[in-house]
């Protein structure tokens, strides 16, 4: 996507120099600070520091580290130690797994000497397949903002909800629930975005607010508690989200306060939606309850990073010394609440029997 009208993706392989480059997010909006990974090491603090961040983008850094690892040795005791350090970054994202288990099995399929250009091969592939996964999501989003469009009675933009980012920094590039309203744009459709600021690491006011400024989508950022309150006005059309999970059931794990939103919009009847890459779906699952919900750093809660008007980034305490936080970084929407899933092979129910459909 673009960033001052140049394109980017969220992770590449320099063509130059061959190294692994990606933007680190921690820097958004104030700084685009383009850094390269030397090492499996590096790999692993990018994913756990949220260098990079969204399930899709940390399974394909994964593939990128293992390639890296293969760089310095290629004996099955380097995959297995590689395998071990980046499934343990973060706990939650099944991409994340998904993407270990399938590299690290046809590593161990082929020769030592072919594992070092092989990893590095694949890993390209499975950020090119990212990005037509998500293109598809995108198309198959598409059609329902178009029936919301179709629909309307007044000359209002379709309105979405998004929470957190699952924008192309989420992923390699185009995004996840941001595919679809850039399809829309893109066919023409007036469409409007507002941006929960998502509390505590502010992904939505820090990047999905940047990258929909940068692709020239019309939106407004608001506070989370804000989306409710929009939701009865009448403001909001449909609300768009991302997944890190999702169980067999339907039931979604997604960043902190989406079931908040997912109640809300429940209680105004306004379609909840997930937009998710079947890697996603943890189909080992049943439901939402036996997902590990990341513990973060108390100091993200206690503390909060801007730039001064002097133009300088600082880190300021936003409580009394002493305070503690407790800091889950996500929550599970019932599947009872989404009104679908918008994957790369179709929009389907939230439930059973839809989501195996897509394991065939």
């Amino acid at each position: 996507m673009l960033i001052s009208g140049k394109q980017y993706r969220s992770i590449w392989v320099d063509q130059k120099s061959e190294k692994i480059k990606l933007i680190d997010q921690r820097k958004l909006p104030h700084y685009v600070e383009i850094i390269t990974l030397n090492n499996l090491q590096e790999t692993v603090k990018a994913i756990s520091d949220m260098y990079v961040r969204g399930a899709p983008l940390i399974g394909v850094t994964a593939a990128f580290g293992f390639s890296l690892a293969m760089k310095q040795d290629t004996s099955e005791k380097s995959i297995n130690n590689a395998y071990e350090q980046l499934i343990n970054a973060r706990p939650t994202a099944v991409n994340l797994a998904w993407a270990c288990r399938r590299v690290s099995q046809k590593l161990k399929k082929i020769p030592d000497s072919y594992r070092k250009d092989f990893s590095l091969t694949l890993a390209k592939d499975m950020a090119n397949e990212d990005v037509q996964t998500n293109r598809k999501i995108g198309r198959n989003g598409f059609n329902l903002i178009k029936k919301i469009a179709d629909n309307k009675t007044d000359p209002s933009p379709v309105r979405i909800l998004t929470h957190c980012n699952a924008g192309w920094l989420a992923t390699v590039d185009r995004g996840t629930a941001t595919a679809p309203i850039y399809e829309a744009s893109e066919f023409g459709i007036d469409i409007f975005v507002w941006v929960d600021e998502t509390r505590p690491r502010n992904q939505g006011a820090s990047l999905t607010a940047w990258e929909l400024y940068h692709n020239k989508i019309n939106s407004k950022l608001i506070v989370d508690n804000a989306g409710g309150h929009l939701m009865q006005k009448g403001l909001v059309d449909a609300v768009i989200v991302g997944s890190d999970r999702t169980t067999l059931n339907g039931d979604v794990c997604n960043k902190i306060g989406t079931y908040l939103k997912a109640l809300a919009a429940w209680d105004n009847n306004i379609p909840f939606y997930a937009a998710l890459p079947t890697t996603t779906i943890d189909f080992d699952l049943e439901n939402g309850s036996e997902i590990p919900i990341e513990e973060r750093d108390e100091e993200e809660v206690l503390t909060i990073t801007g730039k001064t008007d002097l133009g300088n980034p600082e880190k300021v305490k936003v409580t009394l010394d002493g305070v503690n936080a407790s800091n889950p970084a996500f929550d599970v929407t019932p599947s009872k609440f989404v009104t679908g899933l918008i994957t790369d092979k179709g929009v389907i129910g939230a439930n059973r029997q839809s989501i195996l459909t897509l394991k065939k």
